[in-house]
């Protein structure tokens, strides 16, 4: 008979895993469409089911809710059928909001409406950018550290202007792969604080970010080609609880290990546009 090795670190680390209770944004997809294509997921001729999308995301939603965590929701407006995504829309930290700014023409509406709800929430520190920012697409707050991701939409410049907004040290990451468009489809937090923890798809970046990555964060989860293909690295963690694509089984064996608890979700309605369940998440940090 066989007897399988244990890793003694595994219960200390399950033991300490503690969940923050955390504020989310999100934004149903009403008006959900792939109408047009400005990443490799998109295609216009394969067919959208609306009822199917808003199931998923308010699945997503409850599930949020189930871990205790407050959802808010901005209204969805016709004819954006991409702002669903409300991680690209705003990076608030520490009550200090950096809106958005698009690339893609199509999407650059969003901004003003998620603007307006901020306004209307009671912030007063909102900064719309000058520079291409797509924000939590591209944005991951460690809690001491805002990783800040480029290559493919937001520009180099706007990491600078995301340290003068925000007044947090900003380190950039350059992204390689188009597939891996936003860095939030390559990295995401596990753990913030003094000792963050994230779980990244290293194939994404370039050689200079992954030795940043690897300096950084050497205890980093590291997600292989197949998790990353579902997007896998589209994940939500509070500390414990980690939100992923039901696809994503070996990083979420690689995350039980570590002693996270992973919860599955099914986004492949909302996956046909690149998204999963971080891009329907905006986090209000602090």
């Amino acid at each position: 008979m066989t007897t399988a090795l244990v890793d003694p670190r595994a219960e200390t680390r399950t033991g300490s895993r503690t969940p923050t209770p955390r504020d989310y944004v999100m934004c149903p997809p009403e008006h959900f469409a792939v109408e047009y294509v400005i990443n490799p997921w998109m295609d216009p001729d394969r067919p959208v089911d609306v009822e199917l999308a808003l199931r998923q995301w308010e699945e997503l939603k409850r599930t949020y809710e189930r871990l205790g965590h407050a959802v808010s929701v901005v209204p969805a407006q016709p004819g954006l059928p991409d702002m669903v995504f409300a991680a690209n829309s705003g990076t608030v930290i520490g009550g200090r909001v950096l809106g958005s700014r698009f690339r893609a023409e199509q999407r650059a509406a969003e901004a003003e409406h998620f603007r307006r709800w901020f306004a209307a929430n009671g912030y007063r520190e909102i900064v719309m950018p000058s520079r291409i920012n797509e924000a939590e697409g591209d944005f991951a707050w460690t809690g001491g550290l805002l990783l800040a991701g480029t290559g493919f939409r937001t520009d180099p410049d706007a990491h600078a202007e995301a340290q003068e907004a925000l007044g947090v040290p900003v380190v950039s990451l350059r992204l390689v792969d188009a597939r891996f468009y936003h860095l939030d489809t390559a990295l995401f937090v596990l753990e913030q604080g003094e000792h963050p923890q994230i779980a990244y798809y290293p194939e994404a970046f370039s050689a200079g970010s992954r030795r940043v990555l690897e300096r950084l964060f050497p205890d980093a989860v590291v997600a292989d080609a197949a998790d990353a293909e579902c997007l896998g690295l589209n994940g939500v963690s509070d500390g414990r609880h980690v939100v992923l694509p039901l696809e994503a089984t070996g990083l979420a064996a690689k995350l039980r290990a570590r002693g996270y608890e992973p919860i599955h979700v099914d986004i492949s309605e909302l996956r046909k546009s690149g998204g999963g369940p971080k891009c329907c998440t905006m986090e209000l940090h602090g």
